[in-house]
């Protein structure tokens, strides 16, 4: 696989189908914030956390190149396969969804009740997943904004969606991992 085709010098690139975009459409801004938030789970996945995590931020990975493929798929040229309008690549599915409420659902098993909006920080790993949640949820306002003017399946916005709150409860579960303190914003009463 060649990696540099000259085919992009002028600003334009390819979706798969063949339809060429400018590098700024709306779509390639969608699917590359995916792939910034993919490249931060990696960063994530790459530091002290517990096996579980890591193989779960693997499978994520996966997920979000799924994502980036069917988000780089142009809607038109999208092939049929056994009679119904099919992508040529994997779904996403409600059992992805689904495997992200269950990983949830465990994780707040173990945390403490949330009374409060939470302040970002505490540890640089927990840092690190802050940014990938705030970056899934650019990329969720990325996806709505091309559903507003070009069909996106709909189950990309609700795995996007999910997957942010996973990433809020991942990181309240590292914090309390690292036993970092988690510090609640209480606004100041200014009248």
């Amino acid at each position: 696989m060649k990696i540099y085709t000259k085919t992009g010098d002028k600003g334009s690139t390819s979706l798969f189908g063949g339809t060429r975009v400018g590098k700024h459409h709306i779509r390639i801004n969608a699917y590359g914030t995916v792939d910034e938030l993919n490249s931060w789970l990696g960063l994530l996945r790459d530091q002290e956390i517990d096996e579980h995590s890591r193989e779960q931020l693997i499978t994520t990975q996966d997920k979000l190149f799924t994502v980036g493929a069917i988000l780089a798929t142009d809607p038109e040229k999208a092939q049929l396969k056994n009679g119904k309008e099919r992508l040529n690549i994997p779904l996403i599915d409600i059992a992805d969804v689904e495997h992200l409420e269950n990983e949830i659902d465990m994780m707040n098993e173990t945390l403490p009740q949330m009374t409060h909006f939470i302040l970002p920080g505490g540890h640089t790993i927990v840092s690190y997943c802050h940014i990938a949640r705030t970056i899934c949820r650019r990329a969720e306002r990325m996806v709505s904004l091309l559903h507003e003017n070009e069909p996106v399946d709909a189950m990309v916005l609700t795995y996007l969606n999910r997957l942010s709150d996973y990433l809020f409860v991942l990181a309240r579960k590292l914090s309390n991992d690292l036993k970092a303190n988690e510090i609640k914003w209480i606004p100041e009463n200014k009248g």
